[in-house]
């Protein structure tokens, strides 16, 4: 017997009013989104602590924001759980974690005692982080990609700024005493930083498969590699100096790798409009 007409209208009218039916995500989905929201978390803490007059913690915690932030996507591409909220969210925690709370803990740390010119610094560098990884998220949505940019990042990736901007703090940790001297300095480094950032050199990202490492050294770069890391947990602030200063050395060398195959200085605009998409060349 069929129901009267009566009935089935106000059913229909009660399954409209409750909305559409929630379908069940898998967890595996929700994973790197919890990763991306403890570094949000990880990265506003270090705020915080920095107001605090914490510092180490807060250092601590920006560094930690940036690793979290750095692996959630590869997290996301491990269980095959990228999706479009996923990158949205990522690139929400990019610009706290990378350009926000590094310049403003800077600041609070040494930066404020150049007054205006610091803040303008610490400004520069967030604007500058921000403009690095909307460009970075721009050539990733592009659908054919030239074959060097799976060997060199254009300018210095947005995660290794956030910890090269914090050497002053790294200084003042070894007992460099905050002054108004030293507080222009790390204004005129940081400005360097965001410069970095910002431009088109060619800097050397070691995720080329074409570049492959001899059998017999893969022992001992394992063992240097936990050398690094148990150095970095007994002397982390003069490791983390170092590691800063050795990145910055190590520049140049990329760029003269880059001008031995492309014969130019810096990477310039690709040719969006050709289907080789060829590299123009010039300065």
């Amino acid at each position: 017997m069929k129901a009267p007409k009566s009935l089935n209208s106000a059913k229909g009218m009660d399954d409209g009013a409750r909305g559409p039916r929630l379908r069940e995500i898998p967890l595996r989905l929700v994973v790197p989104n919890l990763i991306t929201v403890l570094a949000i978390c990880a990265g506003l803490t270090g705020i915080r602590l920095a107001f605090e007059n914490r510092y180490e913690l807060a250092v601590m915690m920006v560094l930690a924001a940036a690793f979290l932030d750095g692996i959630d996507g590869r997290v996301a591409r491990l269980m095959r759980a990228s999706s479009k909220f996923g990158a949205q969210m990522d690139s929400l925690a990019d610009i706290i974690n990378f350009g926000v709370a590094p310049a403003l803990v800077l600041y609070v740390f040494i930066l404020d005692q150049a007054r205006s010119i610091g803040w303008i610094a610490a400004l520069i560098y967030a604007i500058a982080a921000g403009l690095r990884l909307a460009r970075f998220n721009v050539m990733a949505e592009r659908e054919t990609k030239a074959p060097w940019q799976s060997e060199y990042f254009v300018g210095v990736p947005a995660p290794a700024g956030a910890m090269l901007v914090l050497l002053p703090v790294y200084f003042g940790f070894l007992g460099m005493q905050p002054s108004a001297l030293t507080s222009h300095f790390a204004a005129g480094y940081t400005v360097l930083i965001a410069i970095l950032l910002v431009s088109r050199l060619p800097v050397w990202s070691g995720k080329s498969e074409t570049q492959k490492i001899r059998r017999d050294l893969v022992l001992p770069m394992i063992l240097a590699v936990v050398l690094y890391v148990a150095l970095l947990m007994s002397f982390t602030w003069e490791v983390l100096s170092l590691t800063v200063i050795a990145y910055l050395l190590s520049l140049p060398f990329g760029a003269r790798a880059w001008h031995r195959r492309f014969g130019t200085l810096t990477i310039l605009e690709e040719n969006a409009d050709s289907s080789e998409a060829e590299l123009d060349r010039g300065l």
